[in-house]
């Protein structure tokens, strides 16, 4: 396993450390994740970033969803530089730097925390990892063992039990309501933020391109974003459900998925676009730019008048923007979505199973002895 400079390819993660260490046999630890905590390739960069949230959806053999909550951050590697060998007039090899750009001495590595749940609880997710990396980058004098076997032993209400409060041992307070029915979709707010990313018009497209089986394409420079646009587009089917393939995230080295002659809803980082733009029979919505390009072959049949004309007032009187009506949009044009930082998604429903795992990306970054 190893990491490359930014620009220069992509380098290959590997686990460091799982929870549990056993695969349990009702709930086998995903195979390939390590693809999914870094979609877009792993990568060493210059400075360090910014902290990093978001949940990737993973379908196993048969058919049930596992949610995978990745929280990245960046630790500082050394960077050796390029030496090349050349021979001096007495036959002996002296050592030359490279002519190739100069890499900085210091250069920054991710590593991932990644909790893997069958039910859909983002918030707990974001709060439970920030726990657990203000732990270990702060030095607290709490056991990290103790935190994650609260975890693995965390129990959840039954749907439509009342709100419970649970503590992962470090002061910490995390609240988690279930759903009264289980049976509807816990959308959070992903369905209003999908009207105010595409407007009215684009929505119902991509609602009726879904129905009739069409292939839809998600493209936005945020993951996070990109799981909330497959959520609520799924959230609008019900009580249909979804049967073909559902890829919120889609690494890089899997974008031949996109070939696949089968109906799907697949989210992909928008700086893959480039590689979308010869998918004819793909319906592709830019979730940054506002807009939703429908191919020439393709054919969707939109809702019969009076229906859709109703359909479309309807939810120009429920609008997200405070008051302000949702802006109908159409296919092909660009409708701009207000400024300002989506919110994560909330709760979801179900009974809990963990998994943790502790994900780096280089075999020169020592695993870390957790609670140490």
């Amino acid at each position: 396993p190893h990491l490359v400079p930014a620009g220069s390819g992509d380098g290959q993660g590997r686990i460091l450390q799982r929870f549990p260490e056993k695969d349990w046999e009702d709930n086998p630890f995903p195979q390939g994740i390590e693809l999914f905590c870094q979609p877009s390739g792993w990568q060493l960069f210059p400075e360090r970033n910014p902290p990093t949230f978001f949940v990737a959806v993973l379908t196993d053999i048969n058919s049930e969803r596992h949610y995978c909550a990745c929280f990245t951050f960046w630790e500082a590697v050394e960077s050796p530089q390029p030496q090349s060998h050349s021979r001096n007039g007495e036959g002996e090899e002296e050592e030359e730097e490279a002519s190739s750009p100069v890499q900085p001495a210091q250069l920054f590595a991710p590593k991932s925390l990644v909790l893997v749940s069958r039910l859909d609880h983002a918030e707990v997710f974001r709060n439970s990892l920030g726990l657990i990396y203000t732990i270990y980058v702060d030095g607290l004098s709490v056991s990290l063992e103790n935190v994650i076997g609260n975890l693995l032993t965390c129990t959840i209400p039954i749907t439509g039990g009342a709100q419970r409060t649970i503590s992962l041992g470090a002061g910490d307070r995390q609240v988690i309501q279930t759903p009264i029915n289980d049976s509807l979709p816990v959308s959070s707010c992903s369905v209003a933020l999908l009207f105010r990313q595409l407007g009215i018009t684009n929505v119902l497209f991509l609602f009726c391109a879904a129905l009739t089986e069409h292939k839809i394409l998600f493209l936005s420079s945020s993951y996070q974003r990109l799981t909330d646009a497959c959520r609520a587009l799924l959230a609008l089917m019900f009580p249909l459900k979804y049967s073909f393939t559902y890829v919120p995230i889609l690494p890089a080295q899997l974008l031949e998925v996109l070939s696949t002659p089968t109906p799907f809803i697949i989210g992909v980082h928008s700086i893959f676009q480039s590689e979308t733009q010869e998918l004819l029979d793909v319906v592709v919505a830019d979730l940054d730019g506002g807009t939703v390009t429908v191919p020439e072959c393709v054919h969707i049949s939109l809702l019969p008048e009076p229906l859709l004309q109703q359909t479309r007032e309807a939810l120009s009187m429920v609008s997200p923007c405070q008051g302000t009506a949702l802006p109908h949009g159409t296919p092909g044009t660009r409708t701009h979505s207000p400024a300002g930082t989506l919110p994560f998604p909330g709760a979801g429903a179900g009974a809990w199973s963990w998994q943790w795992s502790w994900g780096s990306s280089a075999s020169r970054i020592p695993a870390h002895k957790l609670g140490s």
